[in-house]
């Protein structure tokens, strides 16, 4: 059904998964459904993804200076004490 937008919210697709490693993946992350399973493993699989994108850039930019880091007034006090 679409939602009050005309966009669909929700969509109906046929999978075929190896039952052992759908019960093996719903244990790993303490899922209570399947659907709840295969959520969270896209969800990981796409923060995986754009972790190792950013990844990929490291180093890229060779005229890239650091960053100065200032401490917080709280660790100067004690510092200082």
């Amino acid at each position: 059904m679409p939602s009050s937008n005309g966009i669909f919210d929700h969509m109906k697709k046929t999978l075929i998964i190896d039952d052992a490693l759908l019960a093996e993946a719903r244990t790993a992350c303490a899922a209570s459904t399947d659907t709840d399973t295969i959520r969270l493993g896209l969800e990981a699989l796409v923060r995986h993804a754009a972790y190792q994108r950013m990844r990929a850039l490291r180093g890229s930019e060779p005229h890239a200076r650091d960053v100065p880091r200032r401490r917080s007034k709280a660790a100067a006090k004690r510092r200082a004490a």
